[in-house]
């Protein structure tokens, strides 16, 4: 498995932050996506329509950073 094709953001991290604080964006923040974790803020994630997306996404694998690489690894890199 390649590395460099994944973000060094953890998946788990994303999910748990959606899940938790989605409504706030946290995750789009955690990834390094600042305008639109401000605009999830400010909209209550999307009145949580966006929340979904964004949870369906990060499971499937499909959730992009800021560099536009998957968030894909479960944990971070070197973690262990």
């Amino acid at each position: 498995m390649e590395y460099n094709e994944y973000s060094s953001k953890s998946r788990l991290v994303a999910l748990l932050f959606c899940f938790f604080l989605g409504a706030f964006g946290i995750h789009r923040f955690y990834v390094g996506k600042i305008g639109t974790g401000i605009l999830m803020l400010m909209t209550l994630g999307g009145f949580g329509i966006w929340v979904i997306i964004d949870l369906i996404l990060i499971v499937a694998g499909s959730f992009r950073d800021k560099q536009g690489k998957r968030v894909f690894l479960w944990v971070e890199p070197g973690s262990f």
